[in-house]
């Protein structure tokens, strides 16, 4: 199998480090400059399996060039976090759409490497007409990554992302602001803090396409969120907060 990847920070980076060790790998890339690497889209020419890891953004123009080098038995992929907007189109080429639920607070090449997607869910979001041999090819690499596959629609992936990356990353930044007026919190601020506003340092380019695209599930996942904490604070704290404890160690074992 051949395998190419279109952007190679850290998603897409780290699924090249893996793919290049046990496949033939190539990359479509401006800035990153090693062997099998081209800013030039031709290099993607007999691939069996495309990864589209560029920002979100730019995730549709890219998919509309690859029609100009790809044919209709190439497989492709994209990783972004979002789904319902990439569903939509139908291309020459076999298109099914993805999004490992993996990264760090850092981004690019440098940051990328190969153990980024192990243990990690990988969500695959087929159209009905996709052909069960192709998800079943595109399981292969993600098993190989170290990925578990997730199948679900592109609506319910939206809203589920909305609940545990999107809303939690905008309520980081929200702590952040919190703060910024008050010299003694920031004096105090310790690992918890730091803990629990790590994701406030995510890439600003992918948070903001979050927020622009999916705002409508995080307004309801932070009013969901604003219930929650309404029921906390004026129960029987104790007890919930048990129960969440239990909940979060048989979220994680």
């Amino acid at each position: 199998m051949k395998i190419g990847i279109v952007g190679l920070g850290l998603i897409g980076g780290s699924i090249f480090k893996k793919c290049c060790l046990d496949y033939e790998t190539v990359g479509v890339s401006r800035s990153v400059v090693r062997e099998n690497v081209s800013s030039n889209y031709s290099i993607l020419c007999g691939c069996n399996l495309v990864f589209v890891c560029t920002p979100m953004n730019k995730t549709l123009e890219v998919l509309d060039k690859l029609e100009n080098f790809l044919d209709e038995n190439t497989l492709v992929t994209d990783v972004c976090s979002l789904k319902e907007f990439v569903s939509k189109k139908k291309y020459r080429f076999k298109f099914i759409p993805s999004h490992p639920m993996a990264g760090t607070e850092k981004n690019g090449w440098e940051h990328s490497f190969p153990e980024l997607f192990e243990g990690a869910s990988w969500a695959v979001t087929p159209r009905e007409t996709d052909l069960k041999e192709d998800i079943e090819t595109l399981n292969e690499v993600i098993t190989y990554l170290g990925a578990k596959m997730i199948l679900t629609s592109p609506q319910e992936h939206d809203k589920a992302v909305a609940l545990i990356s999107h809303a939690p990353l905008v309520i980081a930044q929200a702590l952040c602001k919190n703060i910024e007026n008050n010299s003694l919190a920031q004096e105090l601020a310790s690992s918890g803090f730091r803990d629990t506003t790590r994701l406030a340092l995510s890439n600003l380019e992918m948070a903001n396409d979050m927020v622009l695209m999916n705002g409508n599930n995080i307004k309801d996942a932070i009013k969901l969120l604003n219930a929650n904490l309404e029921e906390l604070i004026s129960g029987e704290y104790y007890t919930e907060a048990s129960e969440i404890k239990q909940f979060r160690e048989k979220l994680y074992l």
